[in-house]
């Protein structure tokens, strides 16, 4: 029991640290012993954690795209 307490702790420590842009994907894999993206990318999810993603993101893609004969 106070294991899974000290890890919901931790991890509502470091989803907040990332959110703030103190921690990054590469530090959360290392700090939460995780092996994969896909897990950075559920764990975040999990707390409620999204990424931006800018007009100016879009437009980026967009082009990109569009210069690949998308």
């Amino acid at each position: 029991m106070n294991h899974d307490l000290s890890r919901r702790a931790l991890e509502a420590l470091l989803a907040e640290e990332y959110r703030l842009g103190h921690l990054n994907k590469p530090d959360l894999r290392r700090l939460l012993g995780f092996e994969t993206g896909y897990e950075i990318d559920g764990f975040l999810k999990a707390h409620n954690v999204y990424e931006d993603y800018t007009m100016e993101d879009f437009e980026r893609e967009r082009e990109a795209l569009k210069s690949l004969g998308f």
